[in-house]
């Protein structure tokens, strides 16, 4: 199927990666909403234009979550599917799911019973364990790993090397810091950091 990906930045380069290495689609175009992009070429592919063009079956490939929000629920209201892109070095369990319009990067583990929502990142060698509930528009970063039954709500943002225990929850909109160990549930809109992980700020919805 031909496609476009949405996102001409480094996170819009990987998931051109991951979608050529997958070899399931072909992509087209890039789009971007940056003028100064139109008619560049990234990696063998030009921007032809910017998101609202899109005519095609699309991901979203922008790392920030509140926009990456915000471009696929308006590509959603106009019609259009949204593809999933999978690594073939990721080793997701038969009993899990993926949603529409989510990427999982080289070397992501995702186990079983574990249920990844819409417009989700997992990012290279993210490891999401069993009967996890990763909520749409998060993103788990690289070498995250997320014990049992762990819960992450919608937009949240699991740093680098994070680590949460078991039945947790972090709660929608959050930043988890990299490196951070996470032994208590973490607020919504909170920001933690540490080991253990503590609370230093709060943003609002959004």
């Amino acid at each position: 199927m031909n496609v476009y990906v949405i996102g001409a930045g480094g996170h819009g380069e990987v998931v051109l990666d991951v979608l050529r290495a997958a070899g399931e689609h072909s992509v087209v175009g890039f789009l971007d909403s940056d003028p100064a992009t139109h008619g560049k070429t990234v990696d063998g592919v030009t921007v032809v234009g910017a998101p609202d063009d899109a005519d095609r079956p699309a991901i979203v490939a922008i790392g920030d979550n509140v926009a990456r929000k915000e471009c696929t629920e308006r590509l959603a209201a106009r019609g259009l599917p949204l593809i999933t892109a999978i690594h073939p070095t990721a080793n997701v369990s038969a009993t899990a799911s993926v949603g529409p319009g989510s990427v999982v990067c080289a070397g992501a583990i995702i186990c079983a019973h574990a249920r990844v929502g819409a417009g989700a990142i997992i990012n290279t060698g993210a490891i999401v364990e069993h009967h996890n509930e990763i909520g749409d528009y998060v993103h788990i970063a690289p070498g995250v790993v997320l014990a049992g039954r762990v819960t992450i709500r919608e937009g949240a943002m699991v740093g680098l090397g994070a680590k949460v225990i078991q039945r947790l929850t972090v709660g929608p909109w959050a930043t988890v810091g990299a490196g951070a160990v996470v032994l208590d549930n973490v607020p919504d809109h909170a920001t933690v950091v540490g080991v253990p992980a503590r609370v230093i700020g709060r943003r609002g919805p959004g």
